[in-house]
């Protein structure tokens, strides 16, 4: 007969105490060391770490959580990796986390309010210390569980000054607006606006720049031209072409994402059109590669890392006592212009 060891003797393995004998210290001050490594002196958290290493030890989390009530983990929704403006603010919140021990836990939405609704019921039964969200934009049923459980909780992107929680981002609207703006300003006179994705955030900055043009009696609907498509470099030469294929007279083009507006560049390149005596174009989020078009491209350039630094430092504070004297942060916006306007 097969005896089966309990799933205590079967994971019991390297103890703590065992690490604590190896680097010549108490259990509690190995505990303390690997749950608050900054109220241990240097020279003793290296000895415990070494030991650790040398026995092959791993803290059990989940205990640790137990009996402290706190995970030590942050949850991070974000629709995409794929996408380098949540990668930017990823690495702004991994800073702060690393700088205080936390850890995170990425889910991927897809750009799907349901999706997200999902995601944040599957973590929130792992008891995470806090929670940072993309967006203002949530379902119904994720304000319920925010409210319920009232964990602390950071909105990034966008700011929610009269909400619940904390926030931290930038008007997408009038950042929309100062692009809109600035086409008018250079002398454009049949404006589109090209949208791809149309998540809220896009559609608010689309929203913008139709409302700068209206200001300046300029705004034609037809000029205008929106796909829930993703956003991509081929994508922005097809809607330049379907935009001249429709209106010849268009003279300037809004896009919502800096890999249309890139991809618009190459293809008036290829079509030898005239940027920007011909055409004017201007992106947005001031991305990898946008000052290198030929011609480098305007764009509205967007505090990305600082969004993810500033929000995992609002979080921490939450956290750890200490006041925040802005709950919520309007990082602002800047509007950058090269050549291609």
């Amino acid at each position: 007969m097969t005896v089966r060891k309990s799933r205590t003797s079967r994971q019991s393995g390297v103890t703590m105490a065992d690490v604590a004998r190896s680097a010549g210290v108490s259990a509690i001050t190995v505990s303390r060391a690997l749950r608050t490594p900054e109220k241990v002196q240097p020279a003793v958290r290296a000895r415990i770490e070494q030991a650790c290493e040398q026995l092959g030890y791993v803290p059990n989390h989940a205990a640790s959580a137990l009996a402290s009530a706190r995970s030590r983990t942050v949850v991070v929704l974000i629709p995409s990796l794929s996408n380098i403006v949540f990668v930017d603010i990823l690495a702004g919140i991994k800073e702060v986390l690393d700088a205080h021990s936390h850890h995170m836990h990425i889910g991927l939405t897809g750009y799907s309010a349901e999706s997200e609704e999902a995601l944040l019921r599957t973590y929130l039964q792992h008891s995470p210390d806090g929670l940072i969200l993309t967006g203002v934009d949530h379902r119904p049923g994720v304000w319920k569980l925010l409210e319920a459980r009232r964990i602390p909780t950071v909105h990034t992107i966008e700011t929610l000054p009269d909400g619940p929680g904390l926030s931290v981002g930038f008007s997408q609207f009038d950042s929309g607006y100062a692009a809109g703006r600035h086409l008018v300003e250079r002398g454009y006179r049949r404006i589109a606006v090209a949208g791809a994705q149309l998540d809220p955030r896009s559609l608010r900055r689309c929203e913008g720049c139709r409302q700068a043009l209206r200001d300046a009696d300029l705004y034609d609907p037809a000029l205008e031209i929106m796909t829930p498509s993703k956003s991509s470099l081929s994508l922005g030469a097809e809607l330049l072409d379907a935009l001249l294929r429709d209106h010849p007279d268009c003279d300037a083009i809004f896009f919502c994402n800096d890999d249309l507006a890139q991809g618009a560049v190459f293809q008036c390149g290829r079509l030898g059109i005239a940027v920007p005596g011909r055409m004017g174009l201007i992106g947005f989020h001031d991305l990898n590669g946008t000052a290198w078009t030929t011609p480098p491209l305007s764009t509205i350039a967007t505090p990305r890392y600082e969004i993810g630094r500033s929000a995992a430092t609002l979080l921490m504070n939450e956290l750890e006592g200490r006041p925040n004297p802005q709950r919520h942060l309007d990082l602002g916006f800047r509007l950058v212009q090269r050549e291609t306007t």
